[in-house]
């Protein structure tokens, strides 16, 4: 898959309002999840917080990857 590709199937994702829905569902649950958890259970928080830091990468690397990287690849910088 080239860079278009992926670029081209990003913003196909970013643009399904759907997706977003899940996302914004999945990272409120997390973050809920981290916040209800009992006192005493630091491995629950942790793995909640671990669930919803996956939600705002993937959610992040999608936004990335659907924006002009011209920059990010290391073309057109200065020599």
């Amino acid at each position: 898959m080239n860079k278009e590709d992926k670029q081209a199937a990003a913003r196909v994702l970013m643009d399904m309002p759907l997706v977003a829905a899940l996302l914004d569902e999945l990272e409120a649950a997390a973050v809920n999840g981290c916040i209800n958890a009992p006192l005493k259970d630091d491995e629950a928080r942790a793995a909640f917080a671990a669930e919803a830091r996956a939600v705002r990468n993937f959610r992040s690397k999608i936004q990335f990857l659907s924006q002009d990287q011209s920059s990010a690849d290391g073309k057109g910088a200065p020599a």
